[in-house]
């Protein structure tokens, strides 16, 4: 396995938090970014106590330039902003979206009309030498954190326009999931599979569990 530094910005939220948790788990150096670096080293502490792994810290610039790896795991609400605050530490870096473009009603989760066409190709057009990829979109925080074993009944789909930083995502699902994650295409289907979050959470409402998405028809 090839260990990466890995900057998960927004790690101090339950989707990042469970992320960095599963990827220091796996042997990698995981820095976690917030606009708070005490937030942040908090939150790290936090994973370190579960983990033993290797986990910092630090405000967001300066876990993306020293990560080879940036997970983006932030709201919607400001995405625009802090990626371009960040365009600088996010140039020439795999940069991985899971950011999912959701409105909130009476009726529950839908997805938003982005004028780019995703998240992830908003992140691409505002730094355009990171190499973006599309992935863990779909996963349940409270599971990334407190289930023990890998979630092993989902798959994660990567999409980009890199092959080597689509291999680069895919090589981590394992950490995740227990198997490599899937290659959907380019980067313009992260367009589809941001907003299939919101049919996600309906589900999970309705049927009081954590869904998610598994591909049938593909040799493991």
């Amino acid at each position: 396995m090839r260990v990466h530094k890995i900057a998960v910005i927004g790690g101090t939220g339950p989707q990042g938090r469970g992320l960095a948790r599963r990827l220091a788990e796996a042997g990698h150096s995981v820095v976690i970014g917030s606009r708070s670096p005490d937030r942040a080293e908090a939150t790290a502490g936090q994973v370190r106590d579960r983990t033993g792994g290797d986990v910092s810290g630090t405000d967001n610039e300066t876990a993306a330039r020293t990560a080879d790896v940036v997970l983006v795991v932030v709201p919607w609400d400001g995405h625009r902003d802090l990626i371009a605050s960040l365009a600088g530490a996010l140039d020439g870096k795999v940069v991985i979206s899971c950011v999912n473009p959701l409105g909130f009603d009476a009726r529950g989760a839908y997805g938003l009309v982005v004028d780019e066409g995703s998240a992830a190709q908003q992140t691409q057009t505002l730094v355009p030498g990171a190499r973006v990829v599309g992935a863990f979109h779909h996963l349940s925080a409270v599971s990334l954190w407190e289930t023990e074993e890998v979630l092993d009944h989902e798959d994660v789909l990567v999409c980009g326009d890199d092959k080597e930083a689509n291999e680069i995502v895919a090589a981590l699902a394992p950490a995740v999931t227990g198997r490599p994650g899937i290659d959907v295409g380019p980067l313009r289907l992260a367009g589809h599979l941001e907003p299939l979050t919101a049919v996600l959470i309906g589900i999970n409402r309705r049927y009081k569990v954590r869904s998610g998405v598994a591909i049938a028809g593909i040799a493991r």
